[in-house]
Order: structure tokens, then sequence, then C-alpha cells
């Protein structure tokens, strides 16, 4: 699925569009340059989860977590400071299967080994300065059911 983005408000309103839909274990991979919008674009996720905190980059803490509706836990992965997967595949497996928590993860090629088949794959491009794409792809029958349903 394509979808062209304005600007950084608009890429929030997806992100808490598709916030809506989600409903635990589910997992979500961002792939994109830094600056792109992939934070951006889970801010408005959690906004769309019912998170009321303030989601901020994890790229120094490599993950944070948040609480959201209906006993959902967002929890947000930045591996860009990561060389090696270590202890973190331990815990990417168990967050993956966890069916209360929703796992967004960013710079996930470090642990691309071990990243789960069924998860949404959200590619996001910047033709332009404030302009995106998004390249929206899903591998597993979760996945797959959640896509048809978002319809970007």
């Amino acid at each position: 699925m394509f979808k062209e983005v304005k600007n950084e408000a608009e890429m929030k309103k997806i992100g808490e569009y598709i916030g809506t839909f989600l409903k635990g274990g589910d997992f979500i991979e961002l792939v994109g340059d830094v600056g792109s919008g992939k934070t951006t674009l889970t801010k408005g996720i959690a906004v769309g989860m019912g998170v009321e905190d303030n989601v901020q980059s994890p790229s120094f803490t490599i993950n944070r977590v948040y609480k959201g509706r209906d006993d959902l836990t967002l929890t947000h992965y930045d591996f860009y400071r990561l060389s090696d997967a270590g202890i973190m595949a331990n815990e990417l497996q168990e967050s993956a299967a966890d069916k209360n928590k929703v796992t967004i993860i960013e710079w996930a090629g470090v642990v691309g080994g071990i990243l789960p088949v069924d998860r949404m794959t959200v590619e996001i491009s910047s033709p332009t300065e404030n302009g995106r794409e998004l390249l929206v792809s899903a591998g597993g029958k979760n996945s797959k059911e959640l896509l048809k349903k978002i319809k970007l």
C-alpha cells in the first residue's frame, strides 16, 4: 500500500488512524532515514492507542514503554545505536508474543534475523523536504488482516 504524506501533522494523523486499529500482539517495523518521520508516526500511533504520555524517541534508551487503552502497552524500540542484538533478541521475542503489547521498532537491521514474520512494515522515504512517501506491507496472517482494515 502506498501513501503520500504532505507534512508532519499529516504523518501524525496517519499514525493516529493506524493506532485506532491496534488491539495487541501487533508488531510494526519502521524503516527510513534519520529525520524521515518514524518517531512522528509512532507519536500518532500512540495517540490512536490512547497513550496520554509524551512519546519520545528511544534513541538513547533503546526502548520506551507506554500504557494505552484497554490494557494495551506500546513498546517502542530504536536500535540505531545498537551494534549487536545480544539480550534484546529475547526481549523482542517476548514482546512480539505478548497479546497485550503493540511493538514498534526503528532501525531493525541489527535484529533483522529475529523479527517475527507476522509484522507490518512501513518504509518512509523523503522525496521533498517536508513530503514523505509511505510504502506499507505486511507479512503473516494478522498483519495482512490489519493492513486490509487500515486502508490508507
